[in-house]
């Protein structure tokens, strides 16, 4: 008989829905101080050089992040240590959280070492576009940048600590003090300085805001860890297991952040400030992703990882666990799918509307956002078909599919970028919404592929087709209300104002039809609510 996961020591060992909800609750906080530093960013650089030069400059060091931070450390490492726990074995699972440490220690620091070094090197493939004053800013930029990277990636080994605890907020609410940090440098230096010295300015307060993202969690971890001592712990089988796992990862990451980088490449090409809206696009895609994806996989990952049995046992709870999973994350995919196709013009501009960011530039970055709203679901419930994957520690299977994904995207994204603007007869610039599209695109090839490698790993899922139409009915209906109030509100209002009455009118219809359909998960949502305004 399959055993379900016991509690870790430590934990307070609350459900998979309450755990999905800590994290939700980390996210949030962290997402809307990521919104504040957008909006501030979009104030004083707009689509400017100096705005171009700090986005691409940062896509250097987060390479470093994204390969060794935490999706490919809680894919290798969180299955192993949970696992540790389950099995009360107390002492292997100190050894293993040490050495995971020490070996990322170690690896962290050469890498980020060797990067600033070879930081002109790298800035001709991730930014081919550049020359001049703006090449020379974005190489210095970088060269800020990597340290603050190296201190991001070990609290990346925080987050798998508390984890494997079910200590989700802490760890998913502490970039708050790393956005604080950044914010703050802008309001301060932004009173006298513009441009390239403002960037400046703000890359350092980006190294300290590091710094306090690691601090607010170390004391936390440690707490958990007890006794944790610099080893290798290379006689220890686990460590071998987590170091085996953990290269797939690091090669699917890997493959991922090459297509971003090739579309930073691409867009650099094209005229001033796609770059800049690329990241505007990305910031409000990643929104939902984080908040609902995340936050479902999150939970998912520890408990799925400590489920004991037979191979067919084990199978039966994890398909179980996948089909829940997938209702609670299509429950908020499907609507902000829907929501961002049709307002995401007032979206944008409620967010980042002010100063050099215009209207002009709003509606631009709201249809490169659309092509990425169109591979959403599939981009978010693909993050719970690679999780159930590394919970049976098979991590190959996502990197053989991102490797495919990245193929296909790298190419349509090439042609949609340079070529079809010119054979359309647009203005190169739309050429950022073609790769946008080729992303999500190929987002769905990779998620066709996950889900049927894991329907013959562990049998076929139910049929969500059932479930799902009065999610896309509800969120349809919700977009035509919203839309016509959006239309009737004008541009007289406020951008804020305006948004903030739109995606209110768009919430307030979605959660009525998903209820009168008597969809389960906007029962649970209600019940929540009502619970938390009885408790106040």
């Amino acid at each position: 008989m399959a055993q379900p996961p016991s509690d870790p020591p430590g934990s307070t060992a609350p459900t998979r829905a309450q755990g999905a909800q800590w994290v939700a609750a980390g996210i949030l906080l962290s997402r809307v101080a990521g919104l504040v530093r957008e909006r501030a960013f979009a104030h004083y650089f707009g689509s400017s050089d100096a705005g171009d030069a700090f986005r691409a400059a940062l896509k250097i060091p987060n390479f470093l992040q994204n390969l060794f931070g935490e999706g490919a450390l809680s894919a290798s490492f969180i299955p192993a240590y949970s696992r540790l726990l389950a099995e009360g074995d107390e002492v292997s699972a100190r050894r293993l959280a040490s050495s995971v440490a020490t070996i990322l220690t170690l690896v962290v620091s050469v890498l980020a070492l060797s990067g600033v070094l070879a930081t002109p090197l790298l800035i001709d493939l991730i930014a081919p576009g550049f020359s001049g004053e703006k090449r020379v800013a974005t190489i210095e930029l970088v060269q800020i940048f990597f340290p603050g990277t190296g201190l991001l990636v070990l609290s990346a080994w925080c987050l798998g600590i508390l984890n494997s605890h079910r200590r989700f907020f802490l760890s998913y609410a502490a970039p708050v003090a790393w956005n604080a940090a950044i914010i703050a440098a802008m309001l301060w230096f932004g009173r006298e300085h513009r441009d390239y010295v403002l960037a400046e300015r703000v890359a350092w307060g980006l190294v300290a805001g590091s710094g306090l993202q690691f601090a607010v969690q170390l004391p936390s971890a440690l707490a958990l860890v007890r006794r944790l001592r610099p080893e290798l712990g290379l006689d220890l089988a686990v460590t071998g297991t987590v170091v085996r796992n953990f290269l797939p990862v690091v090669g699917a990451r890997g493959v991922v952040q090459i297509s971003a980088y090739v579309d930073n490449a691409l867009a650099s090409l094209l005229p001033t400030g796609a770059v800049s809206a690329l990241a505007y696009a990305q910031t409000l895609y990643l929104l939902p992703i984080s908040l609902f994806g995340m936050s479902v996989t999150a939970a998912q990952l520890p408990a799925m990882s400590s489920v004991t049995g037979t191979e067919a046992e084990v199978a039966t709870v994890l398909r179980g666990q996948m089909e829940r999973g997938l209702q609670r994350v299509s429950f908020f995919i499907v609507p902000s799918v829907v929501g961002l196709l049709a307002l995401g013009d007032v979206v944008v501009a409620a967010l980042f509307q002010t100063g050099a960011f215009d209207a002009d530039v709003s509606r631009f970055v709201w249809w490169v956002l659309g092509g990425y709203a169109l591979g959403l679901l599939a981009a978010t419930q693909g993050r719970l078909y690679a999780s159930a994957f590394y919970a049976l520690s098979d991590t190959r299977t996502p990197l053989r599919y991102a490797v495919l994904r990245v193929a296909l995207s790298v190419t349509l994204g090439g042609l949609a970028a340079l070529w079809l603007p010119g054979a359309l007869g647009v203005e190169p610039r739309w050429g950022t919404v073609g790769l946008t599209l080729a992303s999500g695109c190929a987002t769905w090839l990779e998620f066709v592929l996950l889900r049927r490698a894991l329907s013959r790993r562990i049998g076929a899922l139910a049929s969500t087709w059932r479930e799902a139409l009065p999610l896309w009915t509800a969120a349809i209906a919700a977009g035509v209300v919203a839309f016509g109030c959006a239309s009737l509100l004008g541009q007289s209002w406020h951008p804020v104002l305006r948004g903030a009455g739109v995606v209110a009118c768009f919430g307030v219809v979605y959660a009525a039809g998903t209820l009168a359909a008597g969809v389960p998960e906007a029962r649970l949502a209600l019940a929540g609510v009502k619970r938390r305004l009885g408790r106040g």
